[in-house]
């Protein structure tokens, strides 16, 4: 029988697609050190398990579509606390930063309408797309430039009758570039001339480096009516399995048809919102020494590429991620030879290969995105080991 177009077009995760390889090489009994992946290694606040353990109700009922009250009121205290002036109208809680993304996308755009986003951009942007049966309008970047922004009028000739928002992730995954000032500036009076929503994913807003700081899209009063954020739990409190995530708009009407696709799917799970709870009223005690270790992580995994040949990357500001350009001709392939074919001392590494992080087809053959969310031993390891591979590695 016929399966659908949509099911047929959707892709498979740039991130997860060579895990059948890592499992064989695992079985071979190779140790495979994961940069492919964000999934930090730092233990998830214990205030988190301690609420879920202490949860007591006789029924594990429905909860509202829109999120725990409770839960709500912390975002609103957390965003408070940065100076943001929302209030508990302005918030409702999503089955992870995935399902925000997902309904943001479906309630300002129909489909065959097109959202204007730079490449590359987290790779599940692609899959939502389809789902939704949106376009995405790719805007390039380059690592010569540090993945920077192109001036106005490179993104205003992509704008068509057709585009509906521009879809911006600041800190990125997976370059790790962090939006300036200026940037930010031009895609406000971008959105603000040509009437579009601007939908800006925030989930690594405490990730940024060397003093800097991150420039939130809620911090843009002339187009207060057009943001929508999307957030998550997830990497702020190392809690990727949690499925929390938060989606913002000060715009009512947004925020009335947003609940409409959360009563759709009935409501968000409840006892990881009652962990959430307990980790943003605890928050303080974790981010920075969390935001420290990851600096010096970061630090660490750059000194030791530059001593690689093969490898040219840019420094990220932000993240957890940074996508390096390899002496190869095909990362993909490189990424599945490196769990077939290789080991140095029976070990190996799993890379994703970065065209999965593009929208455009002819784009990232030779880069990869590295993940620094491994202890420091590891990621020497892990250098030393990618080093011995691009040696020996034969196109």
């Amino acid at each position: 029988m016929k399966l659908s177009k949509r099911a047929e077009q959707m892709p498979y995760s740039a991130i997860r697609k060579l895990v059948p390889y890592a499992d064989e090489a695992k079985k071979k009994g190779k140790h495979v050190f994961h940069l492919n992946i964000g999934q930090p290694d730092i233990k998830t606040p214990i205030e988190i398990f301690e609420s879920i353990a202490g949860f007591h109700e006789d029924v594990l009922s429905y909860g509202p579509s829109g999120g725990l009250l409770d839960l709500r009121v912390a975002v609103v205290d957390y965003h408070r606390n940065l100076g943001f002036d929302i209030d508990i109208d302005n918030v409702w809680i999503t089955t992870g930063g995935s399902e925000a993304i997902i309904f943001a996308m479906m309630t300002v755009a129909d489909p065959g309408d097109e959202i204007i986003v730079f490449e590359p951009f987290y790779t599940n942007y692609n899959g939502f797309a389809v789902m939704s049966q949106l376009e995405l309008v790719p805007i390039t970047t380059k690592v010569e430039d540090g993945f920077r922004v192109p001036s106005k009028e490179v993104i205003e000739a992509k704008i068509t009758a057709k585009t509906k928002a521009i879809l911006i992730n600041t800190p990125n995954n997976p370059t790790g570039t962090v939006l300036t000032e200026e940037e930010m500036f031009i895609i406000n009076s971008l959105c603000k001339k040509y009437n579009l929503y601007l939908l800006s994913d925030e989930v690594y807003r405490e990730f940024v480096y060397d003093g800097k700081s991150q420039i939130s899209a809620l911090s843009m009063p002339e187009i207060k009516d057009r943001v929508i954020v999307m957030d998550s739990i997830s990497k702020r409190f190392s809690a990727c399995g949690a499925r929390v995530g938060t989606i913002i708009s000060h715009n009512k009407t947004i925020m009335d048809r947003l609940l409409k696709f959360g009563q759709a799917r009935l409501c968000p799970p409840t006892l990881e919102q009652i962990g959430a709870i307990a980790a943003y009223k605890n928050i303080d005690k974790y981010i920075r020494p969390m935001i420290k270790e990851y600096e010096m992580r970061r630090n660490l995994l750059f000194e030791g590429l530059d001593t690689v040949q093969g490898v040219y990357a840019h420094k990220p500001e932000g993240a957890f991620y940074s996508v390096l350009r390899l002496s190869v001709k095909d990362a993909d392939r490189f990424c599945r030879w490196l769990l077939t074919d290789f080991a140095y001392k029976n070990k190996t590494v799993m890379l994703a290969p970065a065209n999965g992080f593009y929208s455009s087809f002819d784009k990232g053959v030779s880069e990869v995105r590295v993940a620094y969310v491994l202890k420091s031993e590891d990621l020497k390891e892990a250098v030393e080991v990618l080093a011995a591979a691009l040696q020996a590695y034969k196109d």
